[in-house]
């Protein structure tokens, strides 16, 4: 089992740029996919980008497209989302997950991901 933490979200204005980060504990971290999602207040936890376990591939939702990067540190055991012109709908709780099967490729719900990190919040002010 994979054990996340994330660190890096603030407030900024749109426009501006943050960066998160999630740091990983376990020993099997390199066999799982990694994904970023976000949860707004009174809506759905939505996937924001998905990265493959070997790195390969990286998925991102159609509103983040271009705007926002995902990567993948394998030997520091973390995973980070950069993200550039960030708008107000861009606010919510973000959290990183691991998927719940190892080697797999997991679909883009929230439920093929069984270990979360405690969530840290990005707020945009237009």
């Amino acid at each position: 089992q994979v054990q996340l933490v994330e660190s890096g979200g603030g407030l900024v204005q749109a426009g501006g740029s943050l960066r998160l980060s999630c740091a990983a504990s376990g020993r099997s971290f390199s066999s799982y996919a990694m994904g970023w999602f976000r949860q707004a207040p009174g809506k759905e936890r939505e996937f924001v980008a998905i990265m493959s376990w070997s790195g390969g591939d990286t998925r991102y939702a159609d509103s983040v497209k271009g705007r926002f990067t995902m990567s993948r540190d394998t030997a520091k055991k973390a995973v980070s989302l950069q993200m550039n012109n960030l708008q107000p709908e861009d606010t919510a709780v973000y959290y990183c997950a691991a998927s719940t099967t190892p080697y797999a490729r997991p679909g883009e719900g929230w439920q093929d991901f069984g270990s979360w990190g405690q969530g840290t919040q990005v707020t945009v002010s237009s």
